[in-house]
């Protein structure tokens, strides 16, 4: 059996692989994700910048940083099992490893773990919403309305939760929040919260049973992805409004037909009436090659008709051009 190595030394270990230039970006606030490619380029995301070349890594030393993973992570990775998810040992930030054959050298990716809050005033200030979006995710927080942000992979919609959770925080500091993630993304500060996750024993479905007997003001979802999403909107329908939960889509209007096939996997009926009662706003963002952008907010009114009863807060021309520019 391997002998296992303490944590001080697997983490001077990992950042012997990494390297400086690597364990520094893990140490900057501004860097989104560090992305190794099979042919050894690097690249870098950090927040208003965008992807750019970072350099270089040797293959050897990528092995290394991924074997070192699969053993803080106390399971193997091999030819035979040639993936590797889980937290980095340092800071907590999600990896995911990849060795041949299904990529010809090694490759990885660090999702980096936010280290804090980014306000929504900066989210205006670096371009990524307008002023009237943040007015009216601000309006919307204060109005106790539930609000769904939507996204594709690595848009920056945990990012964005945490500052609108905060905003929850800031405008009602008495508020009981519970929190139901997969993995620990979420930051809340409130000063009455219950962070629960899943596990092999307690998927999301069951969490959220339990979360209705815990008296939560507040239900919050670090990401919705399957029939749980039924049992969520019926708990904001019934009690339990201001809710916030993020869910895998490119638009704000392919967030409700997502909605619409997780809800599927739970109940043959369709549950657009429920869907048009209990989500009230949809903050979708995007990732462009200029860096992150909230695409679109929109208010659902209701369901009626055959169809989703919609408002979108589109910025000005004027704002649109400051934005861009």
């Amino acid at each position: 059996m391997t002998q296992l190595l303490s944590h001080p030394r697997l983490v001077r270990k990992l950042q012997e692989a990494l390297g400086d230039q690597l364990c520094a970006a893990l140490d900057d606030v501004s860097v989104l994700e560090i992305m190794l490619n099979p042919d050894g380029k690097l690249f870098i995301e950090r927040l208003g910048h965008g992807v750019a070349p970072a350099g270089a890594m040797s293959s050897a030393a990528a092995e290394m940083v991924i074997g070192t993973v699969a053993h803080a992570l106390q399971t193997e990775v091999d030819a035979d099992q040639p993936i590797i998810s889980g937290e980095l040992p340092i800071g907590g930030h999600r990896f995911e490893g990849l060795l041949p054959p299904i990529v010809a050298k090694p490759a990885f990716t660090i999702r980096r773990r936010a280290s804090r809050l980014i306000p929504l005033d900066d989210y205006v200030r670096i371009g990524v919403m307008t002023n009237c979006q943040a007015t009216t995710i601000r309006s919307a927080i204060a109005s106790r309305l539930n609000i769904i942000i939507s996204g594709g992979t690595g848009s920056g919609k945990t990012t964005l939760a945490n500052a609108v959770i905060a905003e929850i925080v800031t405008s009602a500091p008495a508020d009981r929040i519970v929190i139901l993630e997969d993995t620990a993304e979420i930051q809340c500060t409130a000063e009455n919260a219950v962070l629960l996750h899943t596990s092999d024993m307690a998927d999301m479905p069951r969490l959220l049973k339990s979360t209705l007997r815990l008296r939560p003001d507040r239900i919050i979802v670090g990401e919705v992805r399957d029939g749980a999403a039924l049992t969520l909107l019926k708990a904001w329908n019934t009690g339990h409004p201001g809710g916030v939960a993020t869910i895998h889509s490119n638009t704000a209007m392919s967030a409700l037909r997502r909605l619409e096939q997780l809800t599927a996997e739970a109940s043959h009926q369709p549950m657009h009436e429920v869907i048009g009662e209990a989500v009230d706003l949809i903050i979708s963002i995007e990732r462009t090659p200029r860096g992150r952008r909230v695409r679109d907010v929109i208010h659902v009114e209701r369901f009626v008709d055959g169809q989703y009863e919609i408002q979108s807060d589109q910025p000005t021309e004027e704002q649109e051009a400051r934005h861009v520019a």
